[in-house]
């Protein structure tokens, strides 16, 4: 049904209406929502769908821990669960105890990302990592990030010398000093473009399980069809959370990198 809405608002818009046109219009970003009631927007619809993650992120926080609780319960008790478990595994393990003032972007960035990627699931939503635009801001504010995180421990002369590592011969920094700041931008570069990839890919793949039965014009293909595109929908649901917590991990990686350089 989706598919088939999708084409016709691609239609009266101008756009392409083949299969190959509908799916890209289904992951495209656009100025317009496509709900039974098209609202025209001078924003994008993944900005709106960040909005959304944003208030839903405040909301449920707020929500969960509205009343303090020696013992958290419900909601609360998951939630601290995973802030437990990104902040002893994950980040602090990367970071040592210097990351701790960190900490609040790390997990902002978990949950906002792993926000976005659900709300991608919900019929008549999108996915707004699926916008290498988006994907590139959270990968700009991680490398800010790393670098903030060298300077506030060494200062700036230092983390620019702890770029490059210690004790090579002096005939290879001509070579070294640009492989290593090349090495600063390409790290949160594969953030993005991880992000982006596989967050797009996997709609792709579900809408186009859904094509093969306009493409072949018979439902005897729908039940393998439809088989497969809830196959690749339920393991979207396990990316979703793989994804959030990759980007996660990688972030406090490199924050951990600049914070603790190799001497």
């Amino acid at each position: 049904m989706s598919l088939a809405y999708a084409a016709s608002q691609a239609g009266e818009h101008g756009a392409d209406t083949s299969i190959g046109g509908v799916i890209l219009h289904h992951v495209q970003d656009e100025k317009w929502l496509n709900i039974p009631i098209v609202l025209d927007l001078s924003i994008t619809k993944h900005v709106v769908m960040m909005w959304i993650a944003a208030a839903l992120l405040i909301g449920v926080f707020r929500w969960a821990f509205r009343t303090p609780q020696l013992v958290p319960q419900g909601a609360a008790n998951l939630l601290e669960a995973i802030i437990v478990f990104l902040r002893d595994e994950v980040i602090l393990p990367n970071t040592g105890e210097a990351g701790r003032r960190y900490l609040p972007y790390l997990l902002s960035v978990f949950f906002f990302i792993l926000f976005c990627n659900l709300l991608g699931l919900i019929p008549f939503c999108a996915t707004a990592t699926g916008n290498v635009n988006v994907t590139a801001a959270l990968a700009i504010m991680s490398l800010v990030m790393i670098q903030v995180g060298g300077i506030k421990a060494y200062g700036w002369k230092h983390h620019l010398q702890n770029l490059v590592p210690h004790g090579i011969p002096t005939w290879l920094l001509p070579i070294m000093i640009p492989v290593e700041i090349m090495g600063q931008f390409t790290k949160p570069f594969a953030l993005c473009i991880r992000l982006f990839a596989n967050m797009t890919a996997g709609h792709i793949v579900i809408l186009s399980f859904i094509s093969m039965i306009f493409i072949l014009k018979t439902l005897l293909i729908a039940p393998v069809s439809v088989f497969f595109a809830l196959f690749i929908s339920l393991l979207e649901l396990f990316v979703a959370f793989l994804q959030a917590y990759i980007f996660t991990m990688l972030t406090s990686l490199f924050m951990g990198m600049s914070i603790h350089p190799q001497h």
